[in-house]
């Protein structure tokens, strides 16, 4: 008799082992416009908090902090904007937020289906060109002023720390973390500083993502820009002195990239204050930000 259950049970411990979750992720990143200055106190109930998506964010510094990058998976909610940090063991909220939270809600819309996740890694103030870091640090690659220790470096950190988590959510099942596309908003750094440095953003902005789909394994994975915008609050009218250069290239890398595209409703987005978009802005800006990486997902399932 025993031998019998055995055999009935048996078959049920080994496909409970081997049962397993899969979990889109995507990865956000860039400076200030990506690590989000919306005021949490004027979200609408609906987008502060979510039950079923998770987000890792890497805790964002200049170079050279050995603190750079450090997160834990959570369960994603309002205040993961400029100001947030984490030790690694602890996520500290704050008063902001960026595009994470309508991103994830219009993702659930057209995923109704798939369990979802982000990674989030965004530097206020952050070039690409390390020439341009003015102190807030550069997304180069091999830039290794100071330690050594850049935000790529960072951002290495961040996805490598995340992608290793077996179970994001605790439920006591294996997570499979199927990466899903690159959002990138970012560009401002590199166009207030000089000519050579804004006409530089094409080449600088390839490379950098090119590793970043490197990092996840998936040379065709989906990469979705958002368009740089002045708010035209400065004594000349323009905040962004070399930002139409800038804009060229972003145009250029979103036209001649296989499986990339760019959303350019920045373009009419209001400010909180000279740099930032104001809550309505990022609220709309997420939800760009999903309609056109699920548009480039379906591309690409439609060449398989």
């Amino acid at each position: 008799m025993k031998s019998v259950l055995i055999l009935l049970v048996m078959p049920l411990l080994l496909l409970a082992q081997q049962k397993k979750d899969s979990i889109r992720v995507f990865y956000l990143g860039g400076q200030s416009n990506m690590e989000g200055f919306g005021y949490v106190k004027g979200l609408p109930d609906s987008l502060k908090k979510n039950k079923n998506v998770f987000i890792y964010q890497g805790n964002p510094v200049g170079d050279n902090d050995k603190t750079g990058g450090l997160g834990k998976w959570d369960l994603l909610q309002a205040g993961h904007g400029t100001g947030f940090s984490s030790d690694g063991k602890t996520n500290v909220l704050s008063d902001r937020f960026g595009v994470e939270l309508s991103l994830a809600k219009r993702l659930q819309e057209l995923y109704p289906n798939q369990k979802l996740a982000f990674i989030k890694y965004a530097r206020n103030g952050s070039s690409i060109d390390s020439i341009g870091t003015a102190g807030f640090g550069a997304w180069e690659p091999d830039f290794k002023g100071g330690k050594g220790k850049n935000q790529y470096d960072y951002f290495l950190k961040t996805v490598n720390n995340a992608m290793a988590v077996k179970d994001i959510n605790g439920d006591g099942v294996e997570d499979v973390l199927i990466p899903s596309g690159i959002i990138w908003m970012q560009g401002e750094s590199d166009a207030d500083k000089t000519e050579q440095i804004a006409n530089q953003y094409y080449s600088n902005l390839k490379r950098l993502m090119d590793l970043m789909k490197a990092a996840f394994r998936d040379d065709d994975l989906p990469v979705v820009i958002g368009k740089i915008s002045d708010s035209g609050d400065d004594t000349d009218g323009k905040v962004w002195d070399f930002g139409e250069l800038v804009q060229y290239s972003q145009e250029k890398f979103a036209a001649t990239e296989p499986n990339a595209a760019i959303v350019r409703t920045t373009n009419n987005y209001k400010y909180s204050d000279k740099y930032h978009y104001d809550n309505a802005g990022f609220i709309d800006l997420g939800k760009q930000f999903a309609n056109a990486i699920f548009l480039l997902n379906n591309k690409k399932t439609s060449k398989l």
